[in-house]
């Protein structure tokens, strides 16, 4: 427990000192170990699957892809951590000083909850598929692809979860600790993206896809 205090009194000494740079330094940790844990629910996914047909359990070992890792580590560094730090205050500021709501009430919450879910939301998501895509060396049509493909999965999945996340971040987190409580869940968050952009065209994603036309017959008519 006195290591955890310890950590924790770490923690607010630089954020203080150093706020942005924390946050970023952060986001940066956490990302990196969602990724690992995406890596490894995928592989242990698929070496069952294996095992129960030729491989051994040492064909299955698994292996970090440390590429990956610091490639969704520097997503976090790069637009998580300021982008983030930046939102979180100044979404505050506009809901107090500008539209002048009473701070923790019913409509302070809900607006914040609305912004944070209509504008934040959906440009981490694109920028996350196309920043993942364009470091893996794909063109900008394969990018447009991937995000034809992941895009509204991902929105709608995560629409229907991180509203509640940011109901009890925004009603008991004090501003400066909520890119911290927001991070923690990206912990899963991470996890969650880079299993999906794993996913290629899964058979399950065309389920939130109701308007993409197949191949050649929409633009045919």
């Amino acid at each position: 427990m006195s290591m955890i205090l310890k950590a924790w009194n770490w923690y607010q000494n630089s954020l203080s000192v150093h706020p942005v740079k924390t946050q970023v330094t952060t986001s940066g940790v956490l990302w990196a170990v969602g990724d690992i844990t995406a890596q490894y629910i995928t592989h242990a996914a698929a070496a069952k699957k294996q095992l129960s047909l030729t491989l051994t359990e040492a064909d299955t070992k698994f292996v970090i892809d440390w590429r990956r890792v610091a490639v969704t580590s520097m997503f976090g560094i790069g637009f998580v951590g300021p982008v983030g730090h930046f939102w979180y205050e100044g979404l505050d500021k506009f809901i107090n000083q500008k539209l002048q709501l009473m701070p923790k009430t019913v409509q302070s919450i809900a607006t914040k909850v609305a912004m944070d879910g209509l504008i934040f939301g959906p440009i981490h998501l694109f920028v996350f598929f196309t920043y993942m895509g364009l470091s893996a060396g794909k063109t900008i049509p394969e990018v447009k692809e991937d995000l034809k493909r992941n895009y509204f999965p991902a929105l709608v999945l995560e629409g229907g979860v991180w509203p509640i996340v940011q109901v009890f971040n925004f009603r008991y987190v004090p501003v400066k600790y909520q890119l911290l409580y927001v991070n923690l869940f990206c912990l899963l968050d991470s996890a969650f993206l880079s299993w999906l952009e794993q996913q290629k065209d899964a058979p399950w994603k065309q389920w939130f896809q109701p308007f993409h036309s197949s191949n050649g017959k929409g633009a045919a008519q």
